[in-house]
C-alpha cells in the first residue's frame, strides 16, 4: 500500500548525478504542463543520490529502503496495467530506524535503455528512479523521471520519392522529395512540376502528419494529428510551372519513427500534399491514387534516429 493522500512521516529527495550540467528535455505533461527533465543515453549509468529525512525529527521505523530504475509503457485507455520493460533494484537500508536524515548514493550501471521515451496521444514510454520507503502501515514513495534518446546510425541507402499523380482531365502534377529519410533536424527539399491545370487553385500546402497505433487486434486503436501545415504556393499556377519546396524541421516536435515498441504501439510520420480550389473543396495526394477529397492520405516517411548529426550527446562522468 502507497501513501498517496495523506501526510508522510519522512521526506525523500531524489539527485541524480551532474543534474546541473547534464542537458534536458522539455516534456509536455497533463492538463498542459511541462517539464524539464534530464536527458541520458542508452548504456549511461544512471547515478545520483537519495535522503531520506524524517519529520519534526521523529523516528521513523520502516522495514527496508530500496531504489530502483524502471521502464514502463502506460497505455491510456488502459490506465490500470502499465508493462514493465526494465526493472533494476538496489537495497539501500535493511529494516531499522531513522531519526536524522541519512543519504545513500546509488549507481545503476551501464543501462541498456533499448526503447527511446515517447509521450504521446494514447501511450507513454517512460523512465523514472523510485525510491520506496517501507512501512508496516503504508510505504512512502518518490519518483524522479529522466528522458532517454536512443541513437542510430544514419541509413545507407535514402532514396527519393517521386510522384505522378491527378485528376483526370483536371489535374497533372508531378512532385519529388529528394529523400525517404529525415533526421529530426533536417530539411525536406523538393519540387512540384504542373503538367495539367485545369482547376482553380487557392492555395497549396505541405502537411506533415503523425499516426500512432497503440494496442493489438481486435483491440487496436489509432489515432492521427496534423503537426505542420506549410503553404508553398499562393494563387493559381499555370502549366509548365515549377514550385519549390523547402522545409526545415528543426522548429517542430517531432520524434524519430517507431516500429512495433515492445509490441505495444507504433508511430509513423507521413508527408501530404493539399490543394485548395476557389470553392474550398480539398485534393489530397498520394502516389499512384487519384486524388480525394475525402479523408487525408500520404506518403510514408521515416524520422530516423539520428540527432547525433546536430546535438550534443553529453559526456559519460
Amino acid at each position: 500500500m502507497t501513501s498517496l493522500f495523506f501526510s508522510t512521516p519522512v521526506d525523500i529527495d531524489v539527485v541524480l548525478e551532474d543534474s546541473d550540467e547534464r542537458q534536458t528535455v522539455d516534456v509536455k505533461l497533463d492538463k498542459g504542463r511541462r517539464e524539464r527533465v534530464p536527458l541520458y543515453m542508452d548504456g549511461e549509468s544512471v547515478k545520483g543520490a537519495v535522503t531520506v529525512r524524517p519529520k519534526d525529527g521523529k523516528r521513523l521505523e520502516h522495514t527496508g529502503i530500496k531504489v530502483q530504475f524502471i521502464g514502463t509503457i502506460e497505455m491510456f485507455y488502459d490506465r490500470g496495467n502499465h508493462y514493465e520493460f526494465l526493472s533494476l533494484v538496489q537495497e539501500l537500508a535493511a529494516p531499522g530506524e531513522l531519526q536524522h536524515p541519512q543519504t545513500f548514493p546509488f549507481n545503476f550501471k551501464n543501462v541498456e535503455k533499448q526503447y527511446e521515451s515517447y509521450n504521446g496521444i494514447n501511450v507513454k514510454l517512460r523512465y523514472f528512479v523510485r525510491v520506496t520507503v517501507s512501512r508496516r502501515m503504508a510505504d512512502v514513495v518518490r519518483e524522479k523521471d529522466l528522458w532517454v534518446y536512443s541513437y542510430r546510425m544514419p541509413p545507407e541507402t535514402n532514396s527519393p520519392i517521386k510522384m505522378d499523380v491527378g485528376i483526370e482531365d483536371c489535374l497533372h502534377i508531378e512532385f519529388e522529395y529528394s529523400k525517404s529519410k529525415y533526421h529530426l533536424k533536417d530539411v525536406i527539399v523538393g519540387r512540384i512540376y504542373f503538367l495539367l491545370v485545369r482547376l482553380k487553385i487557392k492555395h497549396m500546402e505541405l502537411s506533415i502528419i503523425r499516426r500512432e497505433t497503440t494496442g493489438t487486434p481486435p483491440n487496436q486503436y489509432n489515432e492521427s494529428e496534423t503537426l505542420v501545415r506549410f503553404e508553398i504556393m499562393d494563387g493559381s499556377p499555370s502549366r509548365g510551372e515549377t514550385i519549390p519546396i523547402r522545409l526545415f524541421l528543426g522548429g517542430f516536435d517531432l520524434t524519430p519513427t517507431f516500429r512495433d515498441v515492445n509490441k505495444k504501439y507504433s508511430t509513423r510520420y507521413y508527408l501530404s500534399l493539399v490543394l485548395i480550389d476557389e470553392v474550398r473543396k480539398i485534393y489530397h495526394f498520394v502516389p499512384n491514387t487519384q486524388a480525394s477529397n475525402g479523408h487525408p492520405t500520404a506518403s510514408h516517411v521515416n524520422w530516423v534516429n539520428s540527432r547525433s548529426v546536430i546535438d550534443q550527446r553529453p559526456s559519460d562522468q
